[in-house]
């Protein structure tokens, strides 16, 4: 009696494979329709996603000619470093990158601290703000084409009207990055803004009351109530806003004389691989430019990403 028990209290080997293969078993049926609903996803950014990607780090080593591909090695890597646009092209995406901060990371953020402050008409705001996101990218760009001319535009004559002097916009080497970021903020803004204000209202508004209780004006609740409480989503946001700006190819693309602008002020780094595929049929330095470009984002994205767990409280 004792020994069987004993037999029964403890599992042998092969009962307890079988009993993990039913668990196992009873997962898979479980969760069937979800593996269903997954496959299709993962077969997209398969074919999509996964498969451009490694077919770029591969030819980024191969060159191709007559149809007929041969490995190079690092001979694509160094005739784009060795392109006298190349490094002038970086620099443009840095400053586009830069100026993008400074306008398009801070004014939305601006703009739903200022909807969050309204009784009235957030409604309204919302679409109105959404709005330019919603309009072709092409077509809103060639809109701005047309404000930026020097005779005619709108902004030349807002700038008589005020007795100030007036811009080249596009046709001036100093100001075209400028009026190339003016035109993307106004684009891209209205994303970032809602996803702004909803992190806004899940503020608990026990914290802003105890906050006017102590006297603080808006700009101190902005600062001591706002951001603390949305850090994670601006950093999150930051974070994505430099991967995507160092991506600029459309704003040049369609404002600036096909992307080089005067003097090659606007040429990017990924209108340099444009170029590279579509217009000097050089799919290889093409490949090695955008793989170059993947490396970059990379290492950023990695010790971004290990700053932001050190400075986690």
């Amino acid at each position: 009696m004792a020994a069987l028990s004993a037999s029964s209290g403890t599992d042998t080997p092969p009962i307890r494979a079988a009993r993990g293969a039913g668990a196992f078993a009873r997962s898979v049926r479980r969760n069937l329709t979800a593996h269903g609903f997954l496959i299709p996803a993962a077969l997209c950014f398969a074919c999509f996603s996964w498969y451009p990607m490694v077919r770029e780090v591969i030819m980024s080593f191969q060159k191709a000619k007559a149809g007929r591909t041969s490995w190079v090695g690092l001979h694509n890597l160094k005739q784009v470093m060795n392109d006298p646009s190349f490094w002038p092209a970086w620099r443009n995406t840095a400053e586009f990158t830069g100026l993008a901060l400074l306008l398009g990371f801070a004014l939305p953020f601006v703009v739903a601290v200022v909807m969050n402050e309204l009784r009235h008409a957030r409604g309204y705001l919302r679409v109105l703000v959404y709005l330019p996101v919603m309009l072709p990218p092409v077509s809103a760009l060639l809109l701005f084409k047309y404000l930026y001319n020097p005779e005619y535009g709108l902004f030349n004559r807002v700038l008589e009207l005020l007795q100030l002097p007036t811009s080249g916009w596009l046709q001036s080497p100093d100001v075209a990055m400028l009026a190339v970021v003016l035109a993307s903020t106004w684009m891209n803004m209205g994303s970032a803004t809602l996803i702004y204000l909803a992190a806004l209202q899940s503020i608990p508004g026990e914290l802003y009351e105890a906050a006017e209780l102590d006297g603080a004006g808006l700009l101190r609740r902005v600062w001591h109530v706002t951001v603390p409480q949305t850090r994670s989503i601006l950093s999150l946001m930051l974070m994505l806003q430099i991967v995507a700006t160092m991506q600029v190819f459309v704003e040049p693309f369609v404002l600036t004389n096909g992307g080089q602008g005067v003097d090659g002020s606007t040429t990017t780094v990924v209108y340099l691989i444009y170029q590279y595929a579509f217009n000097f049929s050089n799919y290889g330095a093409a490949c090695a430019l955008g793989l170059l470009l993947l490396l970059v984002l990379a290492g950023f994205s990695a010790v971004y990403v290990r700053l932001n767990r050190r400075l986690e409280p």
